[in-house]
């Protein structure tokens, strides 16, 4: 009973701070262990021994597991150099950094020791900093690289953790430590592509959702486990598998069984980092008390803890600052002209997001009860994990808005949905014509087009959001729909309370009515009251003859009207504007559709939109944005 009166207690104090913290604008983390911290000293609250072998084989795999598998294997691979450097780079220079400053600082300290701390505080914990990342809108480059950061340093920094414990002992020499640290690195990259094949295949045999998902449950732990088993890294393995995985399931896996695995490794995933979090807090008591026995006294123990912070922080400056450098360097000797150099104010946010975590407190445990000073030791990896959520956590939001950077734009966004979504439905378009038989009846195959064509049109409706249409057709059938909906589980109600219809029969019901819901609960408003030109990216423009041609913006033919549409009394979504001649007419979403109608009349190629701020174009003959 006390056990579960104690998770349940943990769960529902990480549920009312994530709410204030939410409401007030605060950092989440910070909050939990601040308020971790007070409780640790109210009387009757319990003594929490955060097992440092619970928190590396019972929480951080299923941790890693979760964030890897949403992690896009094509984004990392474009940013594979970054990561590297970052997560490898990065790891041994401030275990070395910190180390020295360590062994300068803290008396009887041996140089192993400072490097075993400095292994300690190595990693940052980029749950923390991309959940402040997203809030404020930092470019999404800076956060994937934050995040592909923080799945590989955990598995870096825990290498030269285990090596300099070992080198305090006396018992390993330098072409031993990039033996193991190579060894680590290659059995945990091998483990984990076997499980991740391995899964996918087994996948690929299953329908039930919740047989994927319990699968699913087991995949971090198995890779972990085989991993270290062969003397890997298991941190490694688990990320390779998700990644593998997570490439995988638009393949292996039904829709249906995507959605539960995403919403329930969504619900893991919260409740761990954030129980993790308050756990740290809880911890102080414990670690002021063997503090206590060393000795020292308060400012020496505040000069300490001070200088490994500050050493912790300012290798990650160093490091970014050295790498900029030679970069630019490089690019202006014409040594690698390939190198792209990022703007300072990138690197400044990336060295400012430095926010430590769990692996840090966890790995601080993990030291030998006979490593010297281990208790100011854990003190110092403490005070480094609250100090940077409380510098960076509160301050890094600022940061980014001081240096303007570019924000996600949901315009832009939209575009590139609109075109995709353009390119499944003409290709299934094309698919129904061939599939279709002459039994087929002619009313199912037109109710299949409208449906397609529906889908698309209401992507493209979400552009134009700064003209003066108030609500597209899209809008207007998603309120009007949910109204009925409303109405039907009225009289669903009435039917369960009536025992009109068995329990079963009512459950397939309420699953029809719940699955069409989540498809219309959609509220995505395009920002507006900022001025900004839409135009389309790169990673989304077409390059076809006609859009490569040099079009003169001619004279549009009507001001911000569809004249064909006022000559027959019919009206409009958005407007286009043919730059062959300047007819300004109707996009596919309005009844009339008199701009492809114009294609097909004239040949005219390549139309743009005609709504304030969009100069995205389109041509009809190769089916391409640009």
């Amino acid at each position: 009973m006390e056990i579960a009166a104690e998770l349940v207690g943990l769960v529902v104090t990480v549920l009312i701070v994530m709410t204030v913290a939410r409401r007030l604008d605060w950092s989440a983390p910070l909050c939990l262990v601040v308020v971790g911290v007070a409780a640790s000293y109210i009387p009757g609250i319990p003594d929490y021994d955060l097992d440092p072998e619970v928190v590396l084989v019972g929480l951080l795999p299923p941790l890693l597991y979760s964030a890897s598998v949403q992690t896009s294997l094509v984004a990392f691979r474009k940013l594979r150099g970054p990561i590297m450097l970052l997560s490898v780079g990065l790891v041994v220079f401030t275990a070395f950094g910190v180390g020295v400053v360590a062994w300068a600082v803290i008396p009887g300290l041996p140089l192993a020791a400072g490097i075993a701390l400095g292994a300690v505080v190595a990693p940052p914990d980029a749950v923390a900093a991309s959940a402040v990342a997203r809030r404020v809108g930092m470019p999404r480059k800076l956060v994937r690289l934050l995040e592909g950061e923080s799945l590989f340093n955990d598995a870096a920094a825990l290498v030269a953790l285990r090596t300099a414990i070992a080198a305090i002992a006396g018992s390993i020499s330098l072409w031993q430590v990039g033996l193991d640290f190579l060894q680590a690195a290659v059995v945990g990259v091998l483990a984990g592509f076997v499980i991740g094949t391995v899964v996918s295949f087994v996948r690929n045999k299953f329908d039930e959702p919740v047989i994927d998902t319990a699968l699913s449950f087991t995949v971090p732990f198995a890779a972990y486990i085989l991993a270290e088993a062969a003397h890997g890294s298991g941190v490694l393995a688990v990320v390779v598998a998700g990644l593998i995985l997570g490439h995988t399931a638009p393949r292996v896996q039904s829709g249906s069984a995507r959605l539960a695995s995403r919403l329930n490794w969504h619900t893991v995933q919260f409740l761990l980092e954030n129980i993790v979090f308050l756990l740290i807090g809880l911890q102080l008591r414990r670690i002021i008390a063997e503090v206590a026995q060393t000795g020292l006294s308060f400012w020496e123990l505040t000069g300490i803890c001070a200088a490994v912070l500050a050493a912790t922080i300012g290798t990650r400056g160093v490091w970014l600052v050295g790498i900029g450098t030679m970069k630019r360097v490089a690019h202006i000797l014409h040594i690698d002209r390939r190198t792209k150099v990022w703007p300072w104010r990138y690197s400044a946010v990336i060295a400012w997001a430095g926010m430590r975590g769990v692996v840090t407190l966890a790995a601080a445990f993990v030291l030998p009860p006979e490593t010297p000073q281990r208790s100011v030791l854990v003190l110092a990896a403490f005070v480094v994990v609250a100090g940077t959520l409380a510098l960076h956590g509160t301050t890094l939001p600022l940061l980014i808005r001081r240096l303007r950077l570019p924000r996600p734009d949901p315009a832009e966004d939209a575009l590139q949905e609109a075109a995709v979504l353009n390119d499944m439905t003409r290709v299934a378009l094309a698919k129904l014509e061939e599939v279709r038989t002459d039994d087929d009846p002619p009313e199912v195959i037109q109710r299949l087009r409208d449906r397609l064509q529906e889908r698309s049109d209401s992507a493209w409706e979400q552009l134009g959001r700064q003209g003066t249409l108030a609500e597209t057709p899209s809008d207007a059938y998603r309120r009007l729909r949910l109204r009925l909906l409303d109405a039907e589980r009225e009289e669903f109600l009435k039917a369960r309370d009536n025992s009109t219809a068995d329990d079963d029969v009512l459950r397939r019901v309420l699953a029809r009515l719940d699955m069409e819901e989540s498809m219309l609960d959609r509220d995505e408003e395009i920002d507006s009251s900022e001025a900004r030109e839409l135009s389309t990216p790169a990673a989304t423009s077409g390059s076809c003859k006609h859009l490569k041609h040099e079009w003169k913006e001619p004279e549009a033919s009507s001001g911000d009207v569809c004249q064909a549409c006022v000559d027959e009394g019919s009206t409009w979504v958005h407007l286009r504007l043919c730059l062959k001649c300047g007819n300004v007419a109707c996009c596919d979403s309005s009844p009339r559709k008199h701009a492809t109608q114009h294609f097909h009349d004239s040949r005219h190629p390549v139309m743009r939109s005609f709504e304030p701020g969009e100069s995205w174009r389109w041509c009809f003959v190769d089916h391409q944005l640009g």
